[in-house]
């Protein structure tokens, strides 16, 4: 079979060398004789993976002293939740920055539980931009963030000063580029964009903040709960953690965020400039605020629509068809997509052109 470039928004594309390794634990994990889908999450083996797992995440984020790495599950839809329940005391406020469908979803979440300020949107310009010159209520207990938004295709690029803790969702651009975690209380991302498959999701979690709320929070969705028991207060999701141990450990050996994060700006320069150069194609956000995970576009000359689908299709381009809040087309280009996969659409769009 000829190669295919996916674009799709997720579940991600991974490395080959991990799908590889990945394929033979199925089978046989460890030599034991056993496949990882079948194993004890309390065996030996897999308290190993689950350690270098959690030890991979503070070398690649280069996590400070007094945070908690935890994977669990329920992606970012639950993260929503859980964030406000460990952050929220009973009557008390949340401010969240409103710039795209799931960060709604995250200010719906939190309004089960106490007050919400939504203290800034860019909903007036369908999210095609990153809100800026805000100001921070003293009086919220914290602050909640999206970094990265993968249906209008905008990306914070800096985050804002903030004298209150800070929540943020990285779901869709974490691991591509350096933070600092240290500037935040809760990180949380689902891991189907630059972290292994679906069904894992990341905290990194402040240990001053477990336990902070004097609030009766489900066992579940209790931070502290799940940090006392290192991730198995219940069964956790083995195999997306396994694989997931695997991508960092590639990306580890590829150069860590540095070599990720220049192979992801010159993914996205490459885009970006087809996009402005090509008078059959133009952009849908704000140009500062272009997201280097996902580049959304439309064509300026819809009678060319079949003609350009028939030409990426035709051309194992795979996942290019924009989210219906947008329209036109999305190109994910998460950490493994190589820097020849965006050639290829490129040159359609010139092809296009001609």
């Amino acid at each position: 079979m000829s190669k295919v470039h996916n674009y799709s928004a997720g579940p991600c594309i991974l490395p080959q060398d991990v799908f590889t390794e990945a394929a033979k634990a199925v089978t046989d994990f460890n030599g034991i004789g056993l496949s990882i889908l079948e194993i004890s999450h309390r065996s030996k083996d897999f308290v190993a993976v689950m350690d270098e797992a959690i030890t991979l995440v503070k070398e690649l984020l280069n996590v400070p002293e007094g945070y908690t790495v935890l994977f669990l599950q329920g992606g970012a839809s639950l993260g929503f939740l859980m964030s406000a329940y460990n952050m929220m005391p009973e009557g008390g406020k949340g401010a969240y920055v409103e710039t795209g469908t799931w960060a709604k979803k995250a200010v719906k979440e939190a309004k089960l539980l106490g007050n919400v300020e939504v203290i800034a949107s860019s909903a007036d310009k369908n999210f095609n931009y990153i809100p800026k010159g805000y100001t921070i209520p003293s009086d919220a207990d914290f602050l909640h963030l999206t970094s990265n938004n993968t249906i209008f295709g905008t990306q914070m690029k800096d985050f804002p000063k903030s004298d209150i803790p800070v929540v943020c969702d990285m779901s869709s651009d974490i691991f591509s580029r350096s933070v600092n975690v240290a500037d935040f209380d809760i990180i949380y991302a689902g891991a189907q964009k630059n972290l292994g498959p679906a069904g894992a999701t990341l905290y990194i979690v402040k240990d001053e903040v477990l336990g902070r709320v004097k609030r009766s929070i489900p066992s579940m969705l209790d931070l502290k709960v799940h940090a006392e028991k290192d991730s198995m207060f219940n069964t956790p999701p083995v195999y997306p953690i396994y694989v997931a141990m695997l991508n960092l450990r590639y990306m580890i050996k590829e150069g860590g965020l540095e070599a990720q994060q220049k192979k992801a700006e010159e993914r996205a320069a490459l885009l970006y400039n087809e996009i402005d150069s090509n008078p059959l194609f133009e952009g849908t956000t704000a140009v500062e605020d272009r997201s280097n995970m996902n580049a959304t576009f439309v064509l300026t000359d819809e009678s060319k629509k079949d003609q350009f689908d028939e030409m990426w299709q035709a051309a194992n381009i795979n996942g290019l068809k924009g989210h219906r809040s947008v329209g036109g087309y999305r190109a994910s280009m998460y950490n493994a997509l190589p820097i020849e996969s965006v050639q290829v659409l490129v040159d359609v769009m010139k092809k296009l052109n001609s």
